[in-house]
C-alpha cells in the first residue's frame, strides 16, 4: 500500500492506493503559503479518517506541477511516514515511452502519471483529457509511446476570465446543462462553457485520430470532467482514478 499525491495548481489529491481497484482519495486546496507541517496535518487527517496507520505504508510518490511546493509536500510526507517520497519526473522508469520528446524534463508530472495509468488500464491508442485549471489532451499511441497533445484553458479558468472581463455577467455554478439554447444569462453562460468544452474534446479528438489514422479510446479525469463528459457526442470514459493508477505503477517500477 502506498501514499500517492497529485498536486495541481488548484487542488491536491491525496490518495491511499492498495491496488488499482482499491483507492481512497480526498482533495485539499493548493495553498502556496502553507508549511510542511500544515500539509502534514491534512495528510494525517485523511489517513486518520480512513483508519490507516503509517506502519501500513510501503512508501509514497508525488506528482507535482507546482515546483515551489514540491519540497514542502515531500517534507510533509516524510513527517507523517518517516519516508521520503519518490518524485515523478521524465527520467524515471515507466512503461510509456518518451523517445519522441526532445526535452523530457519539460513534461508535466501529472501527464506522465495519467499516461502511465492509461497504459495500464485502457486499450491503446488512448487520449487522456485532464480537466483542471488547464485542460490537457494527450495521447499514448498503440505502441505505448507518448505522442504529445494540446493545452487549453480550463473550464473554471475560462469562466473566471469571462466574468472578470464583462461587468454585467454574473458568477455562476457549473452544472449539467439542458438544451444548447439558453433562455437567460446564466443558462447561456453555463451552456457555452460546458458545450463549448465538450465540442473542443470531440473536435480535437477527431483531428488527433485523423493524424494517426485510427480510432482512440478517450478517457477524461480532473475536477471539471464530470460536468463535461455527458455533453460529448463521442464516447468518453470518466475515470477519476487514472492518475492514482499511474502513480502506483510508477512507484512499483522505481521503488
Amino acid at each position: 500500500m502506498i501514499l500517492a499525491i497529485d498536486m495541481g495548481n488548484s487542488n491536491i489529491k491525496i490518495g491511499v492506493v492498495k491496488n488499482p481497484g482499491e483507492i481512497f482519495e480526498e482533495r485539499v486546496k493548493t495553498e502556496y503559503d502553507k508549511t510542511s507541517f500544515q500539509y502534514a496535518a491534512d495528510i494525517f487527517l485523511m489517513l486518520q479518517y480512513y483508519g490507516f496507520s503509517k506502519e501500513e505504508f510501503d512508501g509514497a510518490i508525488i506528482s507535482s506541477v507546482v515546483p515551489s511546493l514540491t519540497p514542502v509536500l515531500s517534507a510533509a510526507v516524510n513527517k507523517i511516514l518517516g519516508k521520503r517520497p519518490l518524485i515523478v519526473n521524465g527520467d524515471m522508469k515507466m512503461h510509456v515511452g518518451l523517445s519522441g520528446l526532445a526535452d523530457k524534463t519539460g513534461l508535466g508530472a501529472d501527464l506522465i502519471a495519467a499516461a502511465e495509468g492509461a497504459y495500464k488500464s485502457y486499450k491503446l491508442p488512448c487520449i487522456i483529457v485532464n480537466m483542471g485549471t488547464a485542460t490537457t489532451m494527450t495521447m499514448v499511441d498503440k505502441d505505448g509511446e507518448f505522442r504529445g497533445g494540446v493545452i487549453l484553458p480550463g473550464m473554471k479558468t475560462s469562466l473566471n476570465a469571462l466574468t472578470s472581463s464583462a461587468a454585467i455577467l454574473p458568477d455562476i455554478r457549473l452544472d449539467h446543462p439542458g438544451s444548447a439554447i439558453g433562455f437567460n444569462t446564466e443558462e447561456c453562460m453555463r451552456n457555452g462553457i460546458i458545450y463549448g468544452n465538450a465540442s473542443q474534446i470531440d473536435g480535437i479528438t477527431a483531428r488527433m485520430e485523423e493524424e494517426i489514422g485510427e480510432p482512440c479510446t478517450v478517457v477524461a479525469t480532473g475536477g471539471m470532467a464530470k460536468f463535461c463528459v455527458s455533453a460529448c457526442r463521442r464516447k468518453v470514459t470518466l475515470d477519476d482514478k487514472i492518475i492514482m493508477t499511474g502513480l502506483l505503477s510508477l512507484y512499483e517500477l522505481n521503488r
